[in-house]
């Protein structure tokens, strides 16, 4: 875009825009902006920016010598400063030009770090609630400066005059708007106060409001953040954070951190979550720069593991984007984020270290998210696996309580495959750890690392297969033709079927059949699909490998001592079906098309024989 001639013309003359600024201001309310609320943000950016300069030129002025008022009535909207101003020249430069910042200037330039606005377009968010805005300054930087009066309209015409230095005694700036009728929401009194408090409760110059009916004006920053205030002990400073982290949250916090970056001059704290939250959901995170709320909803300041914290953080030099309601990702906010990270871990070591009680409830609530932490950092693993709890044959327990029962664990790979054994596992005597959970079975394949007394092993099928008791020779013969019908009758399934005594005696079959079994087995059923051809060659070969099923009946049941006697051959396969079908059910894993059939027709055929039995 072609910069405006920004000679000065005769007082009062209309000069106009190079661009379309209806369209331009349709385009930041839809895809700059969150919400026409941001006006008033940019309003006080450009008030605070102005006095941080207004300091510049009276570096030994006190920091509330210069502040900031805000007037609401409902008819208008008005920002008053005591900043540095503006001059006629810098009007028609910084006002009139769409995207240049004042606060580019080759004059403070050095000072660029100082201020929150960088972009120059806040001015305009003005326009998402006003058809125009006018705007009254006057120079600090020269004594005898006149008032200058700058008008833009939402056609993109603008006029500027040159007023007695009377029209504004004092140096600083005035905006003032006069709201559109659909704008009400935003511009009422009560809401302007709310807002105000909202996004400048932390700012460092004073902020006040007045509504229009008479009184003193309320102040919107009373205090400075709780973490710049002085307490008389320790514990008075801890609660205070509290208090403030339930205010700002909405909840009280399990602990709070306190975070102090002087490097990037971040404060601030991070609030413990009292509840669970889903792996992996990140909460969003207050950000001020420079005490200006610039997003409730920062995700990119923690780490993804730490979805156990909020954090409500005032910074200096982190970098807004151009809507100023995120932050530009960059090495310092990279350095921001890993030097936070280090706090949590930190809080965690000290926690497990001096307060085991806090620690126990915070790995009660949130161990999903330390479980997340401990695969990648082996200083947490160290500090906390023992502390840990797991799915095991003995309940819900640490693995430092598991370990000391069991001298081997073993870990199943998935949640189907612990629900299959954990009962007749636990009848063994055998300790088995749930694996199928997020992180589990990595973490508890290095107990070892921390306990090297304890094995840790993959639990294999014929490892609980050998534990469980053989029948008598006798036994075995009387039901070898059963066994061979059952045999038959489940070799659709790749499943072979065999005899043993197990607790509990109420458990009539157990079957052992692992996810990767089955994966194993449907690629090896491709091989039966194939005409010849090398990959029937290869996926033949991969059948005979793949491992089979093992249905395992319960010689103590008596469902079982009555069904391997039956001697009709029908009658026989269909109970060794209905077996299958159960033990499948137990197993809770999702049914194939072929085993729901399979239960369908064992239940019908059991049911007709029952009433031909009566009949």
């Amino acid at each position: 875009m072609t910069l405006p001639d920004t000679t000065v013309e005769p007082a009062g003359a209309d000069r106009t825009f190079q661009v379309d600024l209806r369209g331009l201001v349709d385009l930041l309310s839809h895809h700059l902006y969150s919400s026409p609320r941001v006006y008033l943000r940019e309003l006080l950016q450009n008030a605070v920016d102005a006095l941080t300069a207004r300091h510049g030129l009276a570096p030994g002025a006190p920091a509330d010598a210069f502040g900031i008022r805000l007037y609401a009535d409902g008819s208008v909207v008005r920002v008053e400063d005591d900043g540095v101003g503006l001059t006629e020249a810098d009007v028609h430069t910084f006002l009139a030009t769409i995207g240049r910042s004042s606060k580019r200037a080759e004059r403070i330039a050095e000072q660029r770090a100082d201020f929150i606005g960088q972009f120059g377009i806040g001015l305009l968010s003005c326009f998402l609630v006003a058809d125009e805005i006018h705007v009254l300054s006057r120079s600090a930087r020269t004594p005898d400066a006149p008032a200058v009066e700058w008008r833009g309209r939402g056609d993109g015409s603008y006029t500027v005059r040159t007023l007695p230095a009377s029209a504004r005694p004092r140096p600083g700036t005035t905006v003032t708007l006069t709201p559109r009728a659909d704008a009400g929401e935003w511009t009422r009194p009560a809401q302007v106060h709310a807002l105000a408090r909202h996004f400048g409760s932390l700012l460092r110059h004073p902020v006040t409001f007045d509504d229009g009916t008479g009184g003193p004006g309320a102040p919107v920053n009373p205090e400075p953040a709780p973490w710049s205030r002085t307490h008389p002990t320790p514990g008075a400073r801890s609660r205070a954070l509290a208090a403030y982290g339930e205010e700002v949250f909405g909840f009280k916090p399990l602990d709070t951190i306190e975070l102090d970056l002087p490097a990037v001059g971040l404060k601030g704290i991070a609030c413990i979550l009292p509840e669970a939250v889903p792996a992996g959901r990140r909460h969003g995170h207050r950000v001020h720069v420079k005490g200006m709320l610039l997003s409730e909803q920062a995700e990119e300041i923690l780490p993804e593991w730490a979805f156990f914290v909020r954090c409500v953080v005032d910074a200096e030099s982190l970098r807004p984007t151009a809507s100023r309601e995120s932050l530009y990702e960059d090495d310092t906010l990279a350095a921001v984020r890993d030097a936070l990270a280090e706090r949590l871990r930190a809080w965690i070591a000290r926690a497990a270290a001096s307060d085991p009680d806090l620690l126990g409830r915070f790995l009660q609530v949130h161990h999903l998210a330390v479980k997340s932490l401990a695969v990648h950092d082996d200083e947490i693993l160290r500090m906390l696996l023992l502390w840990l709890p797991f799915e095991t044959t003995d309940g819900h327990a640490t693995l430092d309580e598991f370990a000391r029962s069991h001298r081997t664990v073993l870990v199943t790979s998935s949640v189907e495959e612990f629900r299959q054994v954990a009962a007749i596992a636990s009848a063994a005597g055998l300790g088995v750890v749930n694996g199928g959970y997020t992180y589990d079975r990595e973490l508890v394949h290095r107990l070892p690392e921390i306990r090297p007394e304890v094995s840790v092993a993959d639990l294999d099928p014929a490892t609980l297969t050998a534990h469980l008791d053989p029948v008598d020779r006798e036994t075995e013969l009387a039901a070898a033709a059963y066994l061979a019908q059952a045999r038959d009758a489940l070799a659709v399934f790749d499943c072979d079927v065999a005899l043993r005594t197990f607790q509990p005696a109420s458990a009539p079959a157990l079957l052992l059949d692992s996810r990767e079994a089955r994966h194993e087995r449907t690629r090896s059923q491709l091989a039966r699909e194939q005409q010849g051809g090398i990959w029937g060659d290869i996926l033949g070969a991969l059948r005979q490998e793949a491992p089979r099923a093992q249905l395992i009946l319960n010689q103590l049941n008596p469902l079982v001592r009555t069904a391997v006697t039956i001697d009709e051959p029908e009658l026989a396969r269909t109970s060794a079906e209905a077996l299958y079908g159960q033990a499948a059910m137990l197993s809770r894993r999702p049914l194939r098309p072929a085993e729901s059939s399979l239960i369908n027709r064992s239940f019908l055929d059991l049911l007709a024989h029952a009433l031909r039995k009566d009949s």
